[in-house]
């Protein structure tokens, strides 16, 4: 598995910890949006996209099963990130 494109929407919003909304696209034929960018006590994590659900509880709709995958989507997702914030 390869991640073949990743895309940021920089959010510029005082007080807000979401700094940003990822799109990735994996091997050209699966598409991931609304990875959120947020800004946490120790730097920046991503935050898969979620649904509540009846009990108001929140699940990820889509999300890594292991740690190395995972660190693949916040390498590729922090480095678009900062080229986007360099821009």
């Amino acid at each position: 598995m390869q991640i073949t494109s990743v895309n940021v929407k920089k959010i510029d919003k005082e007080e807000s910890r979401m700094k940003g909304i990822a799109s990735v696209l994996i091997d050209d034929c699966f598409a991931v949006r609304d990875i959120r960018i947020i800004e946490g006590n120790d730097g920046l994590f991503i935050a898969m996209p979620s649904r509540k659900n009846a009990e108001g509880e929140y699940h990820d709709i889509a999300h890594p099963i292991n740690s190395e995958t995972r660190k693949m989507f916040e390498d590729a997702i922090f480095e678009a990130y900062n080229k986007e914030e360099a821009e």
